[in-house]
């Protein structure tokens, strides 16, 4: 099973780049870290950055606080081993321990991937636009 951990520092980021679009941007990094509500997960395996996931705090006025899961990658030699689905998990579970009311992804209807690590995470679908979410019960 993989080590996931909260990214602190831009080393850590940098060094998981190959996860992200394009090449981690030093100052970027740097402000993204700095904000208490933004949270980047990265999964080792063998000390290697394997896959990585981030979220944002978002609050709105009439739906208080949630987690948007803004983006999730498993480098290809990992995949297909839960790594996915427990970035997911962590995350969700940051969530909750900061008082999220849920967690919501919006998901590319063609993303058969993503859905089914979505699915088995618990998500659930809701509505045509492929939106998955979580709602927390506590």
């Amino acid at each position: 099973m993989a080590e996931i951990r909260r990214a602190v520092t831009v080393e850590e980021v940098v060094a998981a780049q190959h996860l992200f679009d394009g090449p981690a941007q030093r100052d970027a990094s740097e402000k993204f870290l700095a904000g208490e509500e933004n949270h980047l997960l990265i999964a080792y395996e063998d000390g290697e950055p394997a896959g990585m996931i981030t979220g944002t705090e978002v609050t709105h006025p009439d739906k208080g606080t949630e987690m948007f899961l803004n983006e999730l990658d498993v480098s290809p030699d990992y995949q297909r081993r839960g790594i996915g689905r427990d970035l997911v998990d962590a995350l969700a579970g940051i969530a909750r321990e900061r008082g999220c009311r849920g967690m919501w992804v919006g998901v590319e209807t063609d993303n058969e991937a993503a859905l089914a690590t979505y699915t088995s995470a618990g998500a659930s679908n809701d509505g045509p636009f492929i939106m998955q979410s979580w709602t927390f019960d506590d």
